[in-house]
């Protein structure tokens, strides 16, 4: 089967860097990342616009990944000594479970991520199907956060 799953042909993702003008569609692809995978965080689309504006401004880079001219998945990840650090990556909705999301993790490590850096990625722990995505392109358990709320 490989990259046929499911009778979708093979679709050419290509990306390029996200500028000032796609901040707003960040905040709202990433408020959707928020409520799929169930997330506590509250903020609005407004407040999610300036924390991402902060972020570009400063030590992250996002990437839009398309076919064609169709937005089809994000990645928003910073570099460092340790490696390239993944802080959000979401496919479009009704992109999904056609091999893109597999596509363009690939095409970030060959083009974005250098050469022998390691690529970290978080995931929530009930989000089962994040989990099961990111294990199926060979990610494997790295570290566990605790948390408890006062």
């Amino acid at each position: 089967m490989g990259s046929r799953k499911r009778g979708f042909a093979k679709l050419a993702v290509t990306f390029r860097y996200a500028s000032d003008g796609d901040i707003r569609l960040l905040a709202e692809l990433n408020r959707q990342l928020i409520d799929d995978e169930r997330s506590s965080n509250a903020m609005s689309v407004s407040e999610l616009e300036a924390r991402m504006r902060g972020w570009l401004a400063t030590h992250y880079r996002a990437v839009l990944f398309e076919v064609g001219s169709k937005l089809v998945a994000y990645a928003l990840f910073r570099s460092s000594e340790e490696g390239v650090y993944l802080r959000q990556f979401f496919v479009v909705r009704s992109h999904r479970r056609q091999g893109l999301g597999r596509q363009a993790i690939e095409l970030l490590r060959a083009s974005v991520v250098p050469k022998g850096a390691s690529l970290t990625v978080d995931v929530l722990v009930h989000n089962t199907g994040g989990i099961g995505f990111w294990r199926a392109l060979g990610f494997r358990d790295h570290a566990i956060s605790l948390r408890v709320s006062n």
